[in-house]
């Protein structure tokens, strides 16, 4: 019967492993290649980004942009990010004019080329929901503490095992 435990954990704990892995990977490595991941918070592109959504975005230069491309861009002097469709481009002013794909009207404003961070190449549903509950608290601290969690489950079986055998050699 305690073998059957032993094999539960270490399943249990290689799942863990395997799923923060994928889950820092999709967060964090992909900026190795290129790209930004961002959290869709509003449905103003639906149904192009579902609210929920991480869309991946990767630099471009600002005379690359076409009208009907999405772009993400620094809305305002608080460094929010949004992304709205191109609608209309002043190449002389260096200005982009956006609107939300669910938006009836463009927006109030133009978005300057300096602004643009980049354009979209994929998404991955229901994703920004994790990756922006984990960089803010709490969820931030239960990050760390299911980290936590994970390494002690990842390590602790074979700890036990050592204490375990070398009590059976002092006997």
């Amino acid at each position: 019967m305690k073998k059957k435990s032993g094999s539960f954990w270490r399943v249990l704990s290689t799942f863990l492993v395997v799923l923060a892995v994928l889950l820092a990977v999709s967060l964090v490595g992909v900026r190795v290649i290129g790209l930004t991941p961002y959290a869709v918070l509003s449905g103003s592109m639906e149904p192009t980004y579902h609210v929920g959504a991480l869309i991946y975005v990767k630099s471009v230069d600002p005379q690359e942009v076409q009208v009907g491309d999405p772009i993400t861009f620094v809305m305002d002097e608080d460094s929010d990010v949004a992304t709205h469709r191109v609608i209309r481009i002043d190449s002389d002013e260096k200005l982009f004019y956006t609107k939300g794909d669910a938006n009836d009207a463009e927006d109030g404003a133009p978005v300057y080329w300096p602004n643009l961070i980049g354009i979209p190449v994929f998404t991955l549903p229901y994703l920004g929901y994790a990756s922006n509950f984990v960089q803010h608290p709490p969820g931030m601290y239960l990050a760390i503490a299911a980290a936590a969690i994970l390494l002690l489950l990842t390590f602790a079986p074979d700890l036990i095992r050592k204490v375990d055998s070398r009590s059976k050699v002092c006997r």
